[in-house]
């Protein structure tokens, strides 16, 4: 439609931000008639990220109901080149979680976490900080530390980068439980030590 055309048209040309594809998002989902699945596969394939930003967005909001919306997520958008895509399915990601209940979603962020793609596991590492600020994992850190701490020496760079960080915001106020988990870590692969040194800064 003209109104979905120019809604998209606008997102075109913002460079920064999440915000105004939320909004673009919302309006879209506001419209009852619309096919939202089949739009936001449709959009998948732009060639801007910032629409495929808006898809991904699109996705995360349908996949609380729409399991086919989820795997979309972890197979196709998880494939996406661009960094603001992939900032975007960690938080589609936490979206579905906050949804069902991050208690309910262990199953799914354990299955994530050992996908092959680094895309996917980054998208719940990433998505789910601060871990210990999320119900759940608010009352069990150890869960937390543990399931991010099995990537330390990952071959991903950008997927370690998100470990050290996520060990990091969890250590300001568990900081006995991450120390604990990290003083066994084997430093002499360089894999490692780069998280140990991200951790602690």
């Amino acid at each position: 439609s003209a109104a979905m055309k120019a809604l998209i048209d606008t997102i075109k040309k913002i460079e920064h931000g999440f915000k105004h594809i939320i909004e673009a998002g919302n309006i879209i989902l506001d419209n009852k008639a619309e096919n939202h699945f089949g739009l936001a596969k449709d959009l998948l394939s732009d060639k801007t990220y910032q629409v495929r930003m808006l898809a991904t967005y699109l996705l995360g909001q349908l996949s609380t109901k729409n399991p086919q919306a989820l795997k979309f997520l972890e197979a196709k958008v998880a494939k996406d080149k661009d960094w603001r895509v992939q900032e975007m399915l960690a938080k589609a990601f936490d979206n579905y979680c906050r949804a069902k209940g991050y208690e309910n979603s262990l199953s799914t962020i354990k299955k994530w976490l050992s996908d092959k793609n680094p895309n996917v596991k980054r998208a719940v590492i990433e998505g789910l900080r601060i871990w210990t600020s999320r119900p759940y994992f608010k009352e069990n850190p150890k869960a937390a530390i543990h399931l991010i701490s099995e990537h330390r020496e990952d071959e991903s760079e950008y997927l370690r980068k998100s470990v050290g960080n996520a060990l990091r915001d969890i250590r300001k106020k568990n900081r006995d439980l991450v120390d604990k988990e990290t003083a066994g870590w084997n430093i002499d692969d360089p894999k490692i030590r780069f998280v140990k040194k991200l951790v602690g800064k």
